[in-house]
């Protein structure tokens, strides 16, 4: 079956994801992007717009996302942009400001293939007080090899500043990037991972954490707990 336009399955399951983030309360009308690294497998022209063999490209979610229409995107609104350049190719709608911060995110690791960024509530609690994210469900401390939430030092959100940390701190976790989430300071957080639907979940997972952190909070301030209880122990460590 010939597709009705550049990379339209892999822009349609991005916009399902999409779509999803936002009906499951995972990010907020103030915003949220997602992008994913794609290589054309041959060369294409699509009308006036001509994809490169083995060149990489950015799908990647329009800004006003949220906004204007509440995560209910199409395929053909999931923007086209050449990594290189930086610059859209094909899709309806604009890019994002944040495009910067993404750029950033593939270029401290060529292994990243999803960087993926919202406003979870849940999350935002600690990215809020600027503090690193207690580590105490099995499958954000275990089963993930996720190991300490950091929270990065507040940058304004769209700077270069961000960007540019974002990528030193990236950089600095070597393969760790791979699958990890910071943090950003009173901004949401960022996810990068190898595949869109294992980044889905650890959004989802760390949420969970991120409630579940702040109530055993809660019960060591009252004093109702001495330390953090995970996987049958009392220990601070998943803090480290």
């Amino acid at each position: 079956m010939t597709e009705a336009y550049i990379f339209e399955a892999e822009r349609r399951d991005l916009a399902m994801v999409a779509r999803e983030m936002f009906n499951r309360k995972n990010t907020n009308v103030a915003g949220g992007n997602i992008s994913v690294k794609v290589t054309a497998p041959r060369d294409i022209n699509y009308g006036s717009v001509h994809v490169k063999k083995d060149h990489q490209y950015l799908i990647m979610t329009p800004t006003f996302m949220s906004e204007a229409w509440f995560g209910k995107l199409s395929g053909a609104q999931i923007l086209v942009v050449d990594l290189e350049s930086g610059q859209q190719i094909d899709g309806v709608g604009r890019l994002t400001r944040e495009i910067n911060m993404h750029i950033g995110a593939y270029e401290a690791n060529p292994g990243i293939k999803v960087v993926y960024h919202s406003h979870a509530e849940e999350s935002m609690f600690w990215a809020t007080i600027g503090q690193d994210m207690p580590n105490v469900t099995e499958i954000t401390a275990v089963n993930q090899t996720l190991g300490k939430i950091k929270c990065l030092p507040y940058k304004e959100a769209c700077s270069q500043e961000l960007a540019d940390q974002v990528h030193a701190s990236l950089l600095s976790l070597g393969d760790d990037a791979l699958e990890n989430i910071f943090l950003l300071n009173s901004h949401g957080v960022l996810i990068t991972c190898t595949d869109l639907h294992e980044a889905t979940r650890i959004l989802e997972t760390v949420e969970w954490n991120a409630k579940i952190a702040y109530q055993e909070t809660i019960f060591k301030s009252l004093g109702l707990i001495k330390q953090y209880q995970s996987c049958g122990k009392n220990s601070d460590a998943f803090l480290d």
